[in-house]
């Protein structure tokens, strides 16, 4: 009976433990890294939106300090990002029987240098490009450009998020 007892113990416990699921962390990999530096991105393209370079800027820093275990600093961070927004267009992408547009697309790009003050193989300088369509009969204000630039923005983000942390 006093072998049955430890031993009952252990599967209470064990059944305890693997019920309350298991955790682990998502982030990158970010070797010795321990400081992220992000620099403001201003937008240099010639159609400009106001809210865009703090929302994008805020929303990168978010991303890596949600997703790793990096400290967002100021100045000299162990990995570096700086850019710019270069592009935010408009395109009509069909026409309708009185050849105005039907559908137009909202596209915006921004150009991204990062640096690994740790290991320079990682660095890289490469421009991303996401799109959203939307009603051309709907003005591109209000909840129209909030839903666009907050489809494109998630998707510019986890891009490069996903390109540097493949380099790690």
């Amino acid at each position: 009976m006093k072998k049955i007892i430890p031993f009952a113990l252990f599967i209470a416990i064990s059944t305890i433990i693997i019920s309350c699921g298991a955790y682990s962390f998502t982030g990158g990999n970010t070797g010795d890294a321990k400081t992220i530096q992000i620099d403001f991105f201003p937008n240099q393209a010639p159609l400009v939106e106001p809210t865009l370079t703090q929302r994008f800027t805020n929303e990168l820093q978010d991303l890596f300090t949600r997703q790793t275990n990096l400290t967002l600093t100021g100045s000299n961070g162990d990995l570096y990002f700086s850019g710019e927004i270069t592009g935010f267009r408009i395109t009509p992408l069909s026409g309708t029987s009185d050849q105005t547009a039907a559908q137009n697309r909202l596209t915006v790009s921004v150009n991204v240098r990062f640096i690994n003050k740790l290991n320079e193989d990682d660095d890289f300088e490469k421009t991303f490009s996401f799109y959203s369509d939307y009603d051309a009969s709907s003005q591109l204000t209000g909840s129209v450009l909030e839903a666009a630039l907050d489809e494109i923005i998630e998707r510019l983000t986890q891009d490069i998020f996903n390109a540097s942390v493949a380099k790690w």
